[in-house]
């Protein structure tokens, strides 16, 4: 499958991957390669997995249950502490709706993170970002903050021209790539960038 073999791509070139949690279970059954460590509570490491991960010689950070952090939470944070430059976050879209919006806004406490998952990726942009994709692929901009002004777009089907986006709008959704790159620049504001393929 074309969506799983992107995933499993991004994972086995990363100079570090880190698997919060259950997260491990997934990389055992999707993605091919252990974890160079795993972190958080361990409440959802089942047995299959956490045998795999030993044989692998997989580092454990064990937190406990009680805590202020989500177990992706921390994880970031560790990867940040051990100098990661650019951090890809797989499998945050699914589950419970209360983590995805979390896994959202954690977005917006680094330049350098990025959700990815088989058919999209999201990213807070810095204000000058290029989207690489093909025409036909779905653009949407959220602001995330109260507004976001002087958005300029090009290559896209519906340009904006120096325009303001404000919370709960939904005038940035689905948008359309014309060509490979598109461009998306603004002045002011917390813009959340999400890119489909399909």
């Amino acid at each position: 499958m074309q969506t799983e073999a992107r995933l499993q791509e991004i994972w086995s070139r990363a100079d570090l991957r880190v698997a919060a949690d259950g997260g491990a279970r997934n990389a055992r059954l999707f993605l091919e390669r252990a974890p160079h460590l795993v972190i958080g509570d361990m409440d959802s490491l089942d047995t299959e997995t956490r045998a795999w991960l030993e044989t692998s010689s997989c580092e454990f950070i064990r937190h406990p249950r009680a805590k202020d952090e989500t177990d992706l939470e921390l994880a970031v944070s560790l990867a940040q502490e051990r100098g990661a430059e650019e951090i890809t976050i797989l499998g945050a879209f699914g589950g419970r709706v209360d983590h995805f919006l979390a896994n959202v806004f954690l977005l917006t406490r680094a330049q350098n993170l990025r959700i990815v998952n088989g058919a999209s990726e999201m990213w807070v942009g810095i204000g000058k970002d290029e989207i690489k994709g093909h025409a036909g692929n779905v653009v949407s901009l959220i602001p995330l903050g109260e507004r976001v002004e002087g958005i300029t777009t090009s290559d896209l089907e519906y340009p904006l021209r120096g325009e303001t986006l404000e919370r709960g709008s939904t005038r940035g959704i689905s948008n359309v790539m014309l060509g490979e790159r598109a461009q998306v620049n603004w002045t002011r504001g917390t813009l959340l960038i999400v890119h489909s393929f399909a």
